[in-house]
């Protein structure tokens, strides 16, 4: 195998690492499948070094004593759970059929997010958020309010998502939104569970997923992966408390 040829396979294979950490995978499966994807293609080895925000790889090849490193940094993105399952089925398809590199670079190439329709996400987290308040027991306009908070607060991260609003930003102005809507049923005592609209209204702010991944990678010795994703985690339910707080703080300001 030529140096040129290794760095396309360099090349080729941190752009599929790079796709999976971007849109939330775990550690253990992007190691596993650019591995893979390795193999594959020909070469001995993939070593792979991941931090939160970057990724180091290095492909060796003709018995280990030919090496090929590249670094790639990975850009914040929503987590979508269908670019990687993509990447995992071009990664399958590869190896039961033997595909070459033209056909993977093609295939990551074609790999586009699968999004929903806006107003759709929007009503959907209104109904979740809803239905959680009816299952603590909220009365009937507590849980009209909560869908109305919560619908009102998802289409706001919307919009600021879309004009790229740092993250932490956004969750710190849609927990605003959330809270200062919900409180209107305490405020005009529209409902008699009024805590209840409160809590629920911002359940769609739950960095859970964030959580569940950093855990995963810290028991299975990706440390640095955790912590990092611990962080960004904690620091989003930061943002929410302030949210929160500021709201508060309005409100009792206007004497209300």
């Amino acid at each position: 195998m030529t140096y040129e040829e290794q760095t396309k396979i360099t090349k080729t294979v941190i752009k599929a690492a790079v796709l999976m950490l971007e849109y939330g995978a775990e550690s253990r499966l992007i190691e596993t499948v650019a591995q893979r994807l390795g193999h594959v293609l020909g070469v001995d080895s993939v070593e792979v070094s991941l931090i939160p925000s970057a990724i180091v790889l290095t492909t060796l090849s003709n018995k280990k004593t030919q090496s090929s490193t590249t670094t790639r940094r990975a850009h914040h993105k929503p987590i979508n759970m269908s670019i990687v399952c993509d990447v995992q089925k071009m990664c399958y398809k590869a190896e039961k059929e033997n595909l070459d590199i033209d056909y993977m670079i093609k295939t990551m190439k074609e790999i586009e997010p699968n999004y929903y329709n806006s107003w759709l996400i929007v009503f959907m987290v209104g109904v979740s958020c809803a239905s959680f308040a009816y299952l603590h027991g909220s009365d009937l306009m507590g849980i009209f309010i909560t869908f109305f908070a919560s619908a009102a607060a998802m289409f706001t991260r919307q919009v600021l998502a879309r004009k790229k609003f740092v993250l932490i930003i956004t969750f710190g102005v849609t927990a605003f939104v959330a809270t200062f809507f919900a409180a209107m049923s305490q405020i005009f005592h529209l409902s008699s569970t009024p805590d209840i609209a409160l809590s629920s209204s911002v359940l769609l702010l739950a960095p859970g997923f964030p959580f569940v991944n950093s855990v995963l990678d810290a028991v299975k010795g990706y440390l640095a992966m955790g912590w990092g994703r611990w962080m960004q985690a904690v620091l989003l339910t930061s943002a929410t408390a302030v949210g929160i707080v500021l709201a508060f703080t309005l409100l009792n300001m206007e004497g209300w």
